[in-house]
């Protein structure tokens, strides 16, 4: 499937269907349940405060992978304010400072969450990758990319104080997540 097919399946799919076109395979991503929208506001909340210069957008779809032949649809994307104004359902993610995914305890959490996404985004250039896994009960922060994998990786039991260096330039402090990890 071309990336021109999988965006006009996109456009068709029912509302409550969630479609992302990696690694040349059309994905259905799994609705988020109500511990995944508590983590989606939290982290929002921790970005406002500390950066209000930038916006942490939900369900942002992005052009990733080499040559943007990708289409992956983000749990949240941190930009300046206003960056995604008069850009489609598919985004360009040059302006995206850091992609955020939250596990949803699918089946392909793994390969998806764990691999795909990391090495899309980090061929996207995205300077840093959040991943909330409420499986492991840790926040992996992924940053540093180059030829399409971050070279730094940085894992942190829910509870840590995490830095998040710039260009995000934040500080979370865990322990709310987990109430959340279920």
């Amino acid at each position: 499937m071309s990336v021109e097919e999988f965006e006009e399946f996109s456009r068709r799919a029912p509302e409550n269907v969630r479609l992302e076109f990696i690694d040349g395979r059309v994905e259905v991503k799994r609705p988020p349940d109500g511990n995944h929208g508590e983590i989606t506001m939290w982290l929002l909340t921790q970005c406002m405060q500390q950066r209000p210069d930038l916006a942490l957008y939900p369900e942002r779809g992005l052009k990733v992978e080499t040559y943007r032949k990708g289409r992956a649809r983000t749990d949240g994307a941190l930009a300046p304010r206003k960056y995604f104004a008069g850009q489609g359902e598919w985004a360009d993610p040059d302006g995206v400072l850091m992609t955020v995914e939250i596990t949803s305890h699918d089946f392909d959490t793994e390969r998806r969450d764990r691999i795909e996404k990391p090495d899309g985004y980090a061929a996207a250039g995205i300077p840093v990758f959040l991943l909330v896994d409420r499986d492991r009960c840790e926040v992996t922060v992924h940053t540093e990319p180059a030829k399409g994998k971050y070279c730094r990786v940085a894992t942190h039991p829910f509870g840590a104080r995490v830095e998040i260096p710039d260009p995000v330039g934040i500080v979370l402090e865990t322990e709310a997540l987990k109430e959340f990890a279920d």
